[in-house]
């Protein structure tokens, strides 16, 4: 009873966000996942998801680990790399750095993320042609990664869930640029139905 009645309220807040956020022209919510980040390795995701090579995954849980040392020990962190068309993956930034490009209209195409002090990370990427892709959720210091790769497929929206407290996001968007930022949990950036390019993303916790 309570596992259903936890899932219909976390179907009311994805069916509230839509409205919310359609009305304002970026991505429409879908459903978070109604288990929090920790409790699964991947939740539902579509088979063309990529899983981030072994060096990229390397790099994020160094990255998040040195974030998380030169903070407060309970601090939180998060940390995520971008895959952009005709360069792959770039490195790892933490807490709000970019990731991706501006101004050379470049597709983001996959983001592996990592965390630490969140509770976990839950991601869903809107892909062309494809549409919500399906959640992927990892515990604190594992690494989540959603969209594709050699598909030449543009990542058009992004929704991220943490564990614990709250996360906050913003997307730049082709023919938009910066859309405003937003934070809550779950949160959504980029568009849906629009056919548009995610080209760059910040992500803070």
């Amino acid at each position: 009873m309570k596992k259903t009645m936890g899932k219909a309220v976390g179907v009311i807040l994805g069916l509230a966000l839509a409205g919310t956020l359609g009305a304002s022209g970026v991505a429409e919510a879908e459903a978070q996942p109604s288990v929090p980040a920790p409790a699964v390795s991947r939740a539902s995701a579509d088979r063309s998801a990529v899983e981030a090579p072994a060096a990229v995954v390397a790099q994020l849980k160094a990255a998040t680990n040195r974030a998380r040392a030169s903070l407060a020990p309970n601090a939180r962190v998060i940390c995520y790399a971008a895959h952009v068309q005709d360069i792959g993956w770039q490195s790892a930034v933490c807490d709000g750095t970019v990731a991706g490009t501006t101004g050379q209209s470049r597709r983001m195409e996959a983001l592996a993320i990592s965390t630490s002090g969140a509770g976990g990370v839950c991601a869903n990427a809107h892909l062309a042609d494809i549409g919500w892709q399906g959640w992927a959720c990892g515990r604190d210091g594992d690494v989540v990664t959603v969209g594709t790769t050699g598909q030449s497929r543009r990542m058009e929206a992004l929704g991220v869930q943490v564990g614990t407290g709250s996360v906050g996001a913003q997307a730049h968007v082709e023919g938009y640029g910066w859309l405003g930022s937003v934070s809550g949990n779950p949160v959504y950036v980029g568009t849906t139905g629009q056919s548009r390019r995610m080209e760059a993303v910040r992500i803070w916790v």
